[in-house]
């Protein structure tokens, strides 16, 4: 069993920039791929951004490319989203997720998901 909790949400004006933090508590030495969903009022949860168990391999979404930086610290069991040049788009609940695996497989559904983390961005 794997718990996620994300932290670092917030208000933050278009332009400006905010980093989440996803911590993992309750696992074993198992890998797991992990990735960030989003989902904005009235819309389905939609795939962000996805890093292997190593960090070696990274994935985003179009709309996210160039601006956001998935990391982690497999130390700490720690994964971070670093958004910038926010838009007031991003808007959204941020949820992490954890994969069993080594491989972030977008088809497969995430086995864990944290509680979410709210980011508005204004305009």
């Amino acid at each position: 069993q794997v718990q996620l909790v994300e932290s670092g949400g917030g208000s933050v004006q278009a332009g400006g920039s905010l980093r989440l933090s996803c911590a993992a508590s309750g696992r074993t030495f198992s890998s797991y791929a992990m990735g960030w969903f989003r989902q904005a009022p009235g819309k389905e949860r939609e795939f962000v951004a996805a890093i292997s168990w190593s960090g070696g391999s990274t994935y985003y979404a179009d709309s996210v490319k160039g601006r956001f930086t998935i990391s982690r610290d497999n130390v700490k069991n720690t994964v971070y989203l670093q958004m910038n040049s926010l838009k007031p788009e991003d808007t959204a609940v941020y949820y992490c997720a954890a994969q069993k695996g080594s491989t972030w497989y977008h088809a497969a559904k995430p086995d864990y998901w944290g509680q979410g983390t709210q980011v508005t961005v204004s305009s």
